[in-house]
């Protein structure tokens, strides 16, 4: 694509497969978008529902989201990456983080490299959901100024986040210990709440409504995605799809209202992501890759 920097995944499906099977394949990527959406959302729901205002409905808190969610991704493509600016404000936030350490325990952390290559890539597998994301590339690609010069940012954003995730991932391996970790849900909640200031009694609830800044993002631009998905393919304006797409997403969060389902939409979406990232985009890349070989060779195939 970055040969390409005017067309998204919807001309390549296109241009490998033929207009009906390739637009086949971009209408299932707006399912994949959709479930999405619909994990990220239903899991901040509950964590609203549970550490904040736990006699909240949640066909509620999932009506002000979906107002939210309209009123970003109604704005256009502009509006939705500028939402996403505000995910700097976290930043400081972090200072959290020395909370847990001061309490944590190297010797949690031992013994090291006593677990198979197998191991690894099973728990690697297991928490794949924290970097879901990067894919909607595939469709505002034409939309980013100078994509050939800036591919370095979205490396190093892949990368801080990496750094970001390894670290928290260390130090609740510090704070807590093993058996505690498999009985603790949310273990970053649970580490936000031995913090103590004398301004602020509850520093948890700073916590999840600041996370608000990087849910609000997370899941307009999927929706965005969806949105321009119908318009290529379907000819389905967005001020049409959008609501269609929102109203679904709304019924479609009251089916998951027990844990149980939730961690089976989990289980799924892991697996989903996992094969979409690591097996059908490679998969995608070497068909194109083969494609436009076979193309260049066919002129001098002909010439000879």
């Amino acid at each position: 694509m970055l040969d390409h920097p005017s067309k998204d995944v919807i001309d390549l499906h296109r241009t490998l497969f033929g207009k009906f099977f390739g637009n086949a394949l971009s209408l299932l990527l707006v399912g994949y978008y959709f479930l999405m959406t619909l994990f990220y959302l239903r899991a901040y729901i509950e964590i609203i529902q549970v550490w904040v205002f736990p006699t909240a409905r949640t066909w509620a808190i999932t009506a002000l989201f979906i107002c939210l969610i309209y009123y970003v991704v109604s704005g256009g493509f502009r509006v939705v990456a500028g939402i996403s600016f505000f995910y700097a404000a976290m930043f400081p936030l972090l200072i959290w983080l020395y909370f847990p350490i001061r309490q944590g325990n190297l010797h949690h952390l031992l013994p090291v490299l006593n677990h198979s290559f197998l191991d690894l890539l099973k728990g690697s597998r297991s928490i794949g959901f924290i970097f879901f994301g990067i894919e909607a590339l595939l469709i505002y690609f034409p939309f980013l100024k100078s994509s050939q010069k800036n591919a370095k940012w979205a490396h190093i954003a892949l990368l801080f986040s990496t750094i970001k995730y390894v670290a928290i991932m260390l130090i609740s391996l510090m704070y807590f210990s093993q058996g505690l970790l498999k009985h603790t849900m949310w273990p970053t909640m649970a580490m936000t709440k031995i913090i103590e200031l004398s301004f602020l009694a509850r520093f948890e609830y700073l916590f999840i409504f600041m996370w608000l800044l990087v849910i609000i993002p997370t899941v307009s631009i999927p929706i965005w995605c969806c949105t321009r998905i119908m318009k290529r393919v379907a000819t389905i304006k967005p001020r049409l799809s959008l609501p269609i797409v929102l109203a679904t997403l709304g019924i479609s969060i009251l089916f998951f209202d027990e844990r149980t389902q939730i961690n089976a939409l989990e289980s799924f979406i892991n697996d989903l992501g996992f094969y979409f990232i690591f097996a059908y985009i490679p998969l995608l890349f070497v068909i194109s890759s083969f494609a436009s070989k076979m193309k260049k060779d066919l002129p001098s195939g002909k010439s000879s």
